[in-house]
């Protein structure tokens, strides 16, 4: 985490900051579009670690209205998740996630967001290994914990 908060100083934003070791990055930059500042990130990355990573942006208003919109609140933290994605996903693709999943696991699109209540543990269900990159398209998941963190760190 060290050194990804060295790699964002090194690309002039400010006072970047991590959650633990959630590989999330939190920090000031200028006005510029998000996706310029996701390839800045991605080249700088490749170049510093040697491999190349996705990186996601959203905006400090974004993300906390991320947090607050998780339409599965009573969920365990560790539980409940959040696929966040670069480009929205329809509500279409319900359908075909629900069709490999078991009556406990509970699915919703929330601007364009996949949430999943896992009632346990991620790793123990056949979902996990459709919630891909090739299957869904460039997105990242996080639990509830971490998307809850990172908004207390947004005010």
């Amino acid at each position: 985490m060290a050194d990804l908060r060295a790699m964002a100083e090194e690309l002039g934003f400010r006072e970047p900051r991590t959650l633990v070791a959630t590989g999330n990055l939190i920090f000031e930059a200028g006005e510029a579009p998000l996706s310029e500042i996701e390839g800045r990130l991605e080249a700088a990355f490749r170049d510093r670690f040697g491999k190349h990573v996705d990186i996601l942006l959203r905006t400090a208003e974004a993300w906390k209205r991320v947090a607050a919109r998780n339409p599965f609140p009573r969920g365990d933290g560790q539980s409940v998740g959040i696929r966040v994605m670069r480009k929205p996903l329809g509500r279409e693709i319900l359908q075909k996630l629900e069709a490999l999943t078991t009556p406990d696991i509970k699915l919703d699109i929330v601007d364009g967001d996949l949430w999943v209540d896992f009632s346990g543990k991620p790793s123990e269900t056949k979902l996990l290994s459709h919630l891909t990159t090739k299957k869904l398209g460039i997105g990242t998941l996080r639990n509830a914990n971490t998307v809850n963190g990172l908004a207390k760190i947004l005010g």
